[in-house]
């Protein structure tokens, strides 16, 4: 049984119309102690086999340290999410519920390499002199 429902799987596969490209999805997780790891890694697996462009490699976090700390990845459940380079997107915790949707996004983002943004933002993000690292934080409610 998968996790997710018929409906759902049609509304991936409609956004997944929109990929160019191949996408790579990279879980960490482990494999004592951690539900959600297992949870992650059976819901990344279900999405990717709705379209031939993504494919998954699932890591561990210890035993995988280098390629951990070269993305950035210091605890589990966590997602990398790549196209033809790695835009730093990451998500840590299992992409579920309202999370699930920006996984999809994140994906499409990734493909095609453009994310959805007005022309005022990219000439506003255009104007950045240094780096910016943003994080969101989410929460159930």
């Amino acid at each position: 049984m998968g996790i997710l429902t018929d409906r759902d799987r049609e509304a991936v596969k409609r956004e997944f119309e929109k990929l160019t490209g191949p996408v790579k999805v990279i879980v960490f997780s482990q494999e004592l102690g951690s539900e959600t790891c297992q949870q992650t890694e059976w819901l990344v697996k279900e999405v990717a086999e709705l379209t031939d462009k993504a494919s998954v490699e699932v890591l561990n976090l210890i035993l995988d340290r280098e390629k951990a700390e070269a993305y950035g990845v210091d605890r589990v459940p966590a997602v990398v999410v790549e196209g033809a380079k790695d835009y730093g997107i990451r998500f840590f915790g299992i992409p579920a519920g309202y999370e699930f949707t920006n996984l999809i996004d994140a994906m499409v983002v990734a493909s095609t390499g453009t994310p959805a943004l007005s022309e005022e933002t990219r000439a506003a993000l255009g104007g950045l002199t240094s780096p910016v690292h943003i994080k969101v934080f989410t929460t159930p409610t």
